[in-house]
């Protein structure tokens, strides 16, 4: 596993980033804040393309104050919104471009048989002699993220790729997105300004705001100490330990990627498979809470919690849950709700989680 430095002082115009850091050396670590935060300048600076600041990865450094890789020269690819491909050539055409290029990067593209499970993984075996005008969006980002991997690069830069689709291509694409690690086992730096893409892909997540980083850390984590107002809430992920009649799965929490004990959710997952690994989300606005179990509710998923901690949130109160697994759920509530149960930190209390969104 090699690990990415970042020591990032970038300046645009009246913009500047600023970040000391170290990313993960695999898995998806997603880039993430609002419009103008720094989230592509920190891509860019990464790939070679802004000056600013000290890039290694591992031991072998890209840039410092001494000396810095030309963009071609750094061995990694970079997936841009607009997919970028050669218009006059047909799919094929576009993944050779890539490859005969590699050398220059320093790279030894994929072996025959480890391209053909890329192009099968994203289904680009039937459209190889394809035209590119005649490939949809999601055609030509599936298409830019081949050309990407069959490089074989150190590190994967995805910038907001899809950004560019409407709703029906982006869900299209996602799921290629959820099974890349299946075929690339380095590093993956994913921007976003989109949290449902985030939660689904990201295995760590990287805050930014203002040209500084805000938080880092593993994705449930972070997520469970940021207010983002409607979307506030929390990741959970665990096993599928029984599929019900009726369609839903019942899932065994974990926590510190741990088996987690008798936390369990009910959630609709018709397709998943006993020992499927889910990721769900719940959000603070869909949790209630009650001071004894309610079991003439219809509300399914009934946990047994503790209150960490409550802080003030203009006209409403955040709640901080412990699950018996040792994660974290949220609640929002009302001042008055809260006045009204006499909640405190330490009660022992119930959480009625009103609904549970499978993320990937």
């Amino acid at each position: 596993m090699t690990d990415l430095h970042l020591n990032i002082d970038c300046h645009r115009g009246d913009f500047r980033l600023r970040l000391d850091t170290t990313l993960a050396g695999q898995g998806v670590t997603a880039v993430f804040g609002p419009s103008g935060c720094g989230k592509t300048t920190l891509l860019r600076c990464i790939a070679g393309l802004e000056a600013g600041g000290e890039v290694r990865l591992g031991e072998q450094v890209w840039s410092s104050r001494q000396r810095s890789l030309p963009a071609h020269q750094r061995p990694l690819a970079l997936v841009f919104q607009d997919a970028g491909l050669l218009k006059h050539l047909n799919v094929q055409g576009n993944l050779d471009y890539g490859v005969k290029r590699a050398h220059q990067r320093g790279l030894t593209p994929l072996a025959h048989e480890q391209a053909q499970q890329v192009l099968e993984l994203l289904d680009l075996l039937p459209l190889l002699q394809r035209p590119v005008q005649r490939l949809s969006g999601g055609e030509q980002q599936r298409v830019a993220l081949a050309r990407a991997l069959l490089i074989n690069p150190r590190l994967l830069l995805l910038d907001e790729p899809l950004s560019a689709l409407d709703t029906a291509r982006k869900q299209e694409v996602l799921p290629y997105l959820r099974r890349l690690h299946q075929v690339y086992q380095g590093p993956m730096l994913y921007v976003s300004h989109a949290l449902e893409e985030v939660v689904q892909l990201a295995d760590q997540l990287l805050l930014l705001e203002r040209g500084e980083m805000r938080a880092q850390g593993g994705l449930a984590e972070v997520l469970a100490t940021l207010n983002l107002g409607d979307e506030t809430g929390v990741v959970l992920e665990g096993t599928v330990v029984a599929q019900e009649a009726d369609g839903l799965a019942r899932l065994a929490l974990t926590a510190d990627g741990t088996a987690a004990g008798s936390t369990e959710l009910l959630l609709s997952a018709p397709q998943a498979a006993i020992g499927d690994h889910l990721r769900a989300r719940v959000l603070a606005r869909d949790v209630s809470i009650s001071l004894s179990r309610a079991d003439d509710s219809s509300i399914l998923n009934i946990l047994p919690v503790q209150i960490d901690s409550l802080s003030a949130d203009g006209t409403s109160v955040l709640l901080n849950l412990r699950l018996r697994s040792g994660g974290l759920l949220r609640a929002r509530l009302t001042q008055r709700s809260v006045t009204q149960l006499g909640l405190q930190a330490g009660m022992s209390v119930w959480a009625q989680v009103k609904s549970v969104a499978l993320a990937g």
